[in-house]
């Protein structure tokens, strides 16, 4: 788990373990399994469609996401980071957030650096390549997944103010 601003961290699943329960941490789990699944109590392959929390559920002090690490860009859907992106605004002057997925090398730190793009000054100034590499210094285990990778640099401009 690393800090990579004040009050954020981010981080994998054995992270998220050894910090539940503690008071002052809001979570923000990035990946489907276990917690989405857990959350929604399905047991097939995924939960319906027409579920109100397919994409999302909410729940005291978590945010859970339906996010799997796909190699294809199409299964990432912006409302799920945009949902992360604002729970971790609305949340990080009252609590430390832990935002993770499974590795902590994808996902999380993927939602993480586009927090930092879109919320912060720290990579703003630097071009996509650059800021990335910024990045990488702030977390160095960031590898994201071809989906991952992909959703960010298709949507940069999106998370860039004034880009």
């Amino acid at each position: 788990m690393i800090e990579i601003e004040g009050n954020l961290f981010v981080g994998g699943e054995l992270d998220e373990q050894q910090v539940r329960g503690q008071p002052g941490w809001f979570f923000i789990h990035a990946c489907k399994e276990p917690y989405h699944r857990q959350a929604l109590g399905y047991a097939g392959r995924a939960a319906s469609k027409d579920h109100p929390e397919y994409l999302i559920a909410r729940r005291e002090g978590r945010l859970i996401l339906n996010l799997v690490d796909a190699a294809d860009v199409n299964y990432i859907p912006a409302d799920i980071v945009d949902a992360a992106l604002l729970a971790i605004h609305e949340n990080i002057g009252g609590h430390r957030i832990l935002l993770h997925c499974n590795q902590g090398q994808s996902r999380s730190p993927t939602i993480g650096l586009l927090y930092l793009l879109k919320f912060t000054d720290r990579l703003r100034s630097l071009d996509r390549d650059a800021a990335i590499d910024a990045f990488r210094s702030i977390y160095p285990p960031y590898n994201p997944a071809r989906g991952m990778a992909e959703y960010a640099r298709i949507n940069w401009d999106r998370y860039c103010p004034g880009a």
